[in-house]
């Protein structure tokens, strides 16, 4: 059946974002992050081989907390998703009988699904890549002594390890806020038949030019830009604050 859209020339704004969804994957990352940097401060001493027993505790770890990443990555996207379908609802006033059922209804199961694989996957990574940090920086303290010099900068590179995964894990949270944000609107938009979106930015000065650049350009949901060798929606590239502003025209 033919999908039935909402007024030609009307936008529908997707600004706002879950903030408490934020705020909850933000705390829970940062929980790890500083599992993370206790496993290794406990861990190391200078030697190599603390730091392949740091290695495999990082492993360990990380399989250990499969299943709780699995519930905190759920939580983060129903949330996500609650708080954006309660913002299409404030919107509804203004729309067709019809089209509030097709938005009700629209696929984002499948969305979801792939949003909290994905979420898994970088909680889990967490510790995987904080692993090869300290063993690159080791090679590298090797290679300063090596030539003579003091190892001290890298042994405090490698206890700020924690700190590091940190500050990781907040723009992180933020960047997959925003993806699954902009999934989900994409989702319900392309339900109700909208061929795309207006690229809006935050409008100050923080603004990257190449997003600045694209600044009320209407976007086609199959077609996302690709900026600064990134491909993405807006909204949906790393620590991008930018969002779609619905189309429903006939572009």
């Amino acid at each position: 059946m033919r999908k039935k859209k909402y007024r030609q020339g009307s936008v529908l704004s997707t600004h706002q974002r879950s903030k408490r969804a934020e705020t909850q994957y933000r705390t829970s990352l940062i929980q790890v992050a500083r599992e993370i940097g206790a496993i290794i401060n406990q861990r190391y001493d200078g030697s190599n081989d603390s730091v392949l027993e740091i290695q495999q505790a990082l492993s360990d770890y990380s399989a250990l907390i499969d299943s709780w990443a699995k519930r905190i990555a759920t939580k983060f996207v129903e949330t996500v998703s609650q708080d954006n379908a309660k913002l299409w609802q404030q919107h509804s006033h203004e729309m067709r009988r019809e089209l509030k059922q097709l938005i009700a209804q629209a696929p984002v199961g499948h969305v979801m699904q792939s949003l909290v694989h994905e979420q898994i996957k970088y909680i889990k990574s967490l510790p995987i890549e904080a692993a090869d940090r300290v063993y690159d920086i080791q090679n590298r303290a090797i290679e300063a002594v090596a030539n003579g010099e003091r190892p001290e900068h890298f042994i405090a590179m490698i206890a700020d390890s924690g700190k590091v995964t940190a500050s990781r894990a907040k723009i992180l949270a933020r960047t997959e806020l925003g993806k699954a944000t902009q999934a989900l609107t994409q989702a319900r938009a392309l339900a109700i038949g909208s061929t795309g979106y207006i690229w809006r930015t935050a409008h100050d000065g923080d603004v990257r030019p190449s997003h600045k650049q694209l600044e009320g350009q209407f976007i086609d949901w199959h077609n996302p830009p690709t900026l600064d060798g990134l491909t993405g929606h807006a909204g949906a590239l790393p620590n991008c604050r930018c969002y779609c502003e619905v189309s429903f025209s006939d572009r």
